[in-house]
């Protein structure tokens, strides 16, 4: 007998979402790592907040809804609000019930914004890691830094003369300006709709962009992000911030050894590593006779497998920017990118989880 296409209206549904979301689904373990690193912030979170007035939304809820920006992909908090609406996966991962109104996206984005003084994505991360389970995936000796171009949420065409000596583009909402024959750079130019980025090549021969610079420190068991950090663009910024990382996560009390790249090989940048107690893996500059690593280092067979795990480095700049939405986000300023950077990192430590901890289970 034929099925009829008739559709009536439900009044009532007795299915919990919790019973819609498969058992095996790859969110309900990283939503239980998630909530159990959530907890230990708790203190944190209470320290942002009044303790009268009207209640704001959840920090639990809005992190786990940025977390599932970055996971599908979805390319603005407005869009993000529309498919809560109808998604019952995404309202179950952000805690939301089937009849709880979706928040109006401007709220959500000044909601988010409380967030960022306090550093909440770095302390997330930092957090996760000290997790039992993330914690016994990861390498307490062997490590890899590197850097990659973020693209600002800005056009070219706003980058003009600090004293307003620049020719004016043509009338309407997209005039044009010939910029052949003019000579631009940072000191001498700012961006008009976000002064803190700055001019930027990724390589000889390529065009110059307006952008900033992301920087992550990872270990070389597994890959997993241990820090990140954006900042502006400049010729020192990838090893400055390197640095700093390596500091902030092993202060020297016990040896490392940390994998870079051949514009890490410079003797000021070899010479603090040996000063924080690090063993610099780092490639050796073809092109310049004077390199700072010699066969101290490159004799060790510990050297050549840091230089074949350091190329993992490059893993997470490419999910950042194909699925978590790195490759140009819609934010301004250093902070706010800073922020997302940070916690789309996160979001690329977690995804990892089912995998590894299936496999060691």
């Amino acid at each position: 007998m034929r099925g009829s296409d008739m559709r009536t209206g439900e009044l009532f549904s007795y299915v919990d979402l919790e019973e819609r979301v498969p058992r095996n689904h790859p969110l309900r373990l990283i939503r239980r790592v998630i909530n159990e690193v959530l907890t230990t912030l708790d203190r944190e979170f209470a320290g942002l907040y009044a303790a009268e007035g009207r209640p704001s939304i959840a920090p639990e809820r809005l992190l786990r809804a940025l977390l599932l920006q970055a996971f599908y992909t979805i390319r603005s908090e407005r869009q993000l609000m529309e498919q809560l609406h109808y998604n019952l996966l995404y309202r179950w991962f952000v805690g939301l019930g089937v009849d709880d109104p979706v928040w109006v996206p401007t709220v959500f984005t000044k909601n988010r914004d409380r967030l960022l003084d306090a550093e909440v994505a770095r302390k997330f991360l930092a957090e996760l890691l000290g997790h039992k389970e993330v914690c016994a995936l990861l390498s307490d000796e062997h490590f890899s830094v590197d850097g990659t171009q973020v693209a600002a949420w800005a056009s070219i065409k706003n980058f003009v003369a600090k004293d307003g000596s620049g020719e004016p583009p043509s009338p309407g909402r997209n005039g044009e300006r010939d910029f052949h024959g003019e000579q631009r750079s940072n000191e001498t130019h700012v961006c008009t709709t976000d002064p803190e980025a700055k001019l930027s090549k990724k390589g000889k021969g390529k065009e110059a962009r307006l952008a900033y610079t992301g920087n992550v420190m990872t270990e070389n068991r597994n890959g997993f992000v241990v820090e990140a950090e954006l900042r502006q663009v400049s010729g020192m910024v990838e090893r400055e911030t390197a640095k700093d990382m390596i500091v902030r996560y092993s202060p020297g009390a016990k040896r490392i050894t940390v994998g870079a790249d051949k514009a890490f090989d410079t003797g000021g940048f070899v010479a603090d590593m040996r000063d924080f107690n690090v063993t610099p893996h780092v490639a050796q500059n073809a092109t310049n006779r004077l390199s700072a690593i010699d066969r101290r280092t490159t004799r060790h067979c510990g050297y050549k497998l840091s230089q074949q795990k350091r190329k993992r480095v490059e893993e997470p700049f490419g999910w950042g920017k194909t699925i978590g939405g790195l490759a140009r986000p819609m934010l301004r300023g250093v902070k706010k990118l800073d922020f997302k950077f940070t916690l789309t990192m996160a979001a690329y430590d977690l995804i990892k989880l089912p995998r590894l901890i299936g496999v060691t289970a």
